[in-house]
Parts: structure tokens; sequence; C-alpha cells
């Protein structure tokens, strides 16, 4: 193969650097800053390092991993196993109690219950009636396997009529059936409400100490709302006091 003359050569090097000059100047890489999140960080900007505030019952279970001097968020009405007691003082544990928010409430305690139509609402409700300072007990059911609403209706009625609570709350479909069961129970007024208008009407004029709830008819602020009506009213007038009066006598007559 003949070699370019260097005429030819000078050509190809002007070519070249012509086509150089259009390419442009190379720049520096973009850098992307990354910004790491720092979960331990915003931990440590909490009061505390475990939130057990929605128990009433604190096990040995609940301080499972705390190391010594950690910091453990509790209910203010919140007990402890013995087991629990003593792991608290032996790993020197603090307790944070949790400031309850004061909404004039006019009960302290509530059982409460639902059918697997109504699980999983009652367990978003559950957390929610221990930060406004309720203490709670849980009958029931624990899934959204099948179940029969009835069986819990009448737990958590028991409950009310053999005064271990102040007052109980029940969730199903509707709210309709478990108002029919809980009221089956001598000393239960159970009342059907779909809105604070009416729950704070059933306490005040009927003496209700049992609430139901439908989780198809109402969203998880409503009954929200509507539960706060119904635990922050009671009857006080001695004309509603009268009626009531005459329901219960009813019970009694067909209890004989």
């Amino acid at each position: 193969m003949a070699t370019a003359d260097p005429a030819t050569k000078e050509k190809v090097r002007a070519l070249v650097r012509e086509v150089l000059k259009s390419v442009p100047a190379e720049t520096q890489p973009t850098v992307t800053e990354h910004v790491i999140v720092n979960s331990l960080k915003a931990q440590a900007a909490r009061d505390w390092d475990r939130d057990e505030s929605a128990k009433s019952l604190i096990t040995e279970d609940d301080l499972r991993g705390l190391e010594a001097g950690s910091r453990l968020r509790v209910a203010s009405n919140a007990k402890f196993t013995p087991l629990a007691g003593d792991l608290v003082a032996e790993k020197g544990i603090v307790l944070i109690t949790k400031e309850s928010r004061d909404i004039g409430l006019k009960v302290r305690s509530i059982a409460i219950g639902a059918d697997h139509g109504g699980f999983p609402m009652k367990e978003q409700l559950k957390g929610w009636l221990g930060e406004i300072g309720l203490q709670v007990r849980d009958f029931g059911t624990t899934s959204t396997d099948s179940v029969d609403y009835p069986d819990f209706a009448h737990a958590v009625a028991k409950a009310v009529s053999g005064k271990q609570v102040d007052a109980g709350l029940l969730v199903d479909g509707a709210g309709i059936g478990s108002a029919m069961a809980a009221n089956k129970v001598p000393g239960v007024r159970a009342a059907a409400c779909y809105s604070p208008a009416l729950a704070k009407n059933s306490r005040e004029h009927n003496g209700a100490n049992v609430l139901t709830l439908g989780s198809g008819q109402v969203t998880l602020d409503e009954a929200k709302s509507i539960i706060e009506a119904f635990v922050t009213t009671e009857i006080s007038e001695d004309r509603h006091k009268h009626r009531v009066g005459k329901i219960d006598s009813i019970d009694r007559e067909y209890r004989r």
C-alpha cells in the first residue's frame, strides 16, 4: 500500500482539526449529592425508644429487645405484669407517660368487639381509644376470618352488664345485628348510631351504654367523631332518667 504524500497528510490533519472544533469541550462530570436518611437520628429526636402507650397491660414480651436505660412510652393507666415490673427495675428503663387528650370523658373504660367485617376498623380504633384516655378491653375477633357477630356482641354486653367496664363498642358491617344481640343482655341499652348527633342523643336521652357502628356505613374519621360524641355525653335531666327507668322496668318484667 502506497504511503500518502505530505500534502495529503496535511489535508487529512486539517480536516480532523475542523471536526474536533465542532465537538463541545469536555465538561466536568456532574456529581449527584446523595442524601442519606438516618433513621437513628429521627429516633433520637423522639422522647422515647419504644411506644407501648396503646396497651393497658405491659408484659415482659413488650420489653423484649430494650437495652438498659431505654425509654418506654406508656399510657397513664398502664399496669405491668410482675416480671415486666422486675425487668423495668433491672434494666433501669425510663417510663414516659403519654398525656391523654382531655375531651371531657364521661366514661373511663370501654369493652370493644367486632365480627370479621368490623375487625379492621376495630383495630384502627383501638389505639385511638387509648389515646383519648379510655382503658380498653378487647373481646375479639382477632382476624378477618368469618365469625358470628352475636358471639362478640354477647361478650361485650356481658362486660357492660356486669359493671366490668363503663361502656361498650361493637363494630360489624351495618351495626344493627350487634345492637340486637347486645340488647338481649339485661341492663344493656345498645344504640346503632350513624352520626355524632345520634350518638349524643342516645346517651343524653336514652342512657345508651353500648354503641354499635357499621364499618360499611361510616368512615374511620366519622366513627371517631361518633365515638367521641358518645363518650363525652351522659344522661342528666330527670325526665330522661324517668323514661329510661321505664325501659329498665320492661326489661325486668320479662326476666321474672
